[in-house]
């Protein structure tokens, strides 16, 4: 049995009706629940008595170091056997550290630990890692996002890796840590003895000096399969070093992310190499860099490789016009992996969609997943949307926000969507202006189609 709320005041009525069930649950959660310390005593009492819990998600909450200090009586008794803990953003500092040092070091079931978003600090995270070097810590993944770190913290985690061949995911991501302190930590991944499978390090002030150091690890690590290094300025000679270690034969790297990382056309001849020939990727972002239409088309050349095995692009804000539309359409009409295409905050213009739709319609496109928010379309590509949404039954979400569709646009989407063939189970319409008559028909239409949500 599961517990799921979020973003409900809780009263003391409800709070007690809550307890009730959850005396039997295996996953409880409450997130952004207004819940206090006060609220944590009888959560650890919880924990103690119902050896069926696994599973506890209580981030956004107002909990403080004396609800973790409640919480951890619950999770030191031997008859604990929670297994997931998430603690985002619930006001912990350095304080905390210590308890949950303890229970890292008694509570051999507990596998993952969430604490982003905490003011935990250098000194506390230490702490932390002293539990984690404890023989009975089992500890797979740990999340220390928005932590406030400083380049002191690797040697602590260095000494932890080393002695946790257990530890899968390990999230840095939105800590000051520099280039020295990630090379630092590259050198002690590679010697350690875990099989990271996850690694973020997404807005660590990296630059391209780091780019070696990371590209050792994914050479030797053929374990490591999601790598994020978005919202660090590595820049086309860093991404080029990225790539001698995705491109090793021991990488088998499957989830990539590159947003906002300085990139432009230059890096997109790598790009490519790796998409045409690296079979293990299925996902990669590309966000926010500055690619453009020459771009664009090499990596298509790279879509239409029969190697390619790309399951989702995501090219939001990357400069691109109606210019690479031509050459994105023969490579949907032709591959037949790509699953979830994000182009949003391109001026592809209707022309450009119009040209996407001829390879989104080709029999080997199978595009579940489509988003061109804010591309500077109108009602004139509508009518050819709505042919797509009907001949397309794999196609379940669609974006078209922030463009200018207005009544003549919409009541052509709202036509598709009542037609029987049509699959579409998200549409999003944010910020687009419509007439209450057409706003009757989408509520209508959400009525009489349940399985179709709308979000506007």
């Amino acid at each position: 049995m599961e517990l799921d709320i979020q973003c409900e005041e809780m009263s003391p009525c409800r709070w007690a009706e809550l307890l009730s069930t959850m005396k039997s649950c295996k996953s409880i959660r409450l997130d952004d629940c207004n819940l206090s310390s006060s609220n944590c005593k009888d959560l650890s009492s919880i924990i103690n008595t119902n050896p069926s819990l696994t599973e506890l998600k209580l981030n956004n909450n107002e909990l403080g170091d004396a609800g973790i200090e409640y919480l951890c009586k619950g999770l030191l008794m031997p008859s604990c056997s929670l297994q997931k803990l998430w603690l985002q953003n619930c006001n912990l500092t350095s304080a905390s550290c210590e308890t949950l040092r303890s229970v890292l070091s008694a509570q051999p079931s507990l596998t993952e630990l969430h604490v982003g978003d905490n003011k935990l600090g250098t000194a506390g995270v230490k702490v932390l890692c002293q539990g984690m070097m404890n023989p009975n810590c089992k500890l797979q993944k740990l999340q220390l996002e928005y932590c406030e770190l400083t380049a002191d913290i690797v040697e602590a985690l260095n000494a932890a890796l080393q002695s946790k061949p257990t530890l899968k995911e390990l999230s840095l991501s939105n800590n000051t840590l520099g280039d020295t302190a990630v090379k630092q930590l590259c050198r002690g991944l590679v010697e350690a003895s875990c099989s990271l499978e996850l690694l973020h390090l997404e807005n660590c002030g990296i630059t391209s000096d780091s780019c070696r150091d990371i590209s050792a690890v994914l050479s030797s690590k053929s374990s490591l399969m999601d790598l994020s290094v978005g919202d660090n300025k590595i820049g086309d000679s860093g991404l080029a070093l990225l790539c001698q270690g995705l491109m090793h034969p021991h990488c088998k790297i499957q989830k990539l992310w590159l947003w906002d990382c300085d990139l432009t056309s230059a890096s997109c001849k790598d790009l490519s190499r790796l998409i045409s020939t690296k079979e293990t990727l299925t996902e990669i972002s590309l966000i926010d860099n500055n690619l453009r239409d020459s771009g664009m088309e090499m990596l298509c050349q790279a879509l239409k490789d029969p190697k390619s095995k790309l399951q989702e692009l995501w090219i939001r804000e990357c400069g691109l016009t109606t210019a690479c539309c031509k050459a994105l359409s023969s490579a949907l009409s032709v591959n037949k992996h790509l699953k979830v295409l994000h182009m949003g905050e391109n001026k592809l213009g209707d022309a450009g969609v119009e040209l996407m739709c001829e390879g989104l319609l080709h029999p080997n496109c199978n595009i579940q997943s489509l988003w061109l928010g804010n591309c500077d379309l109108t009602a004139a590509c509508c009518a050819t949307l709505a042919t797509l949404m009907v001949t397309k039954p794999c196609l379940t979400e669609l974006d078209l926000s922030y463009n200018s569709l207005e009544d003549e646009g919409i009541r052509k989407i709202c036509e598709a969507l009542r037609n029987p063939s049509c699959n579409m189970q998200q549409l999003i319409l944010y910020d687009i202006f419509w007439s209450s008559e057409v706003d009757d028909e989408l509520r209508a239409l959400e009525e009489s189609k349940p399985e179709v949500k709308i979000i506007s």
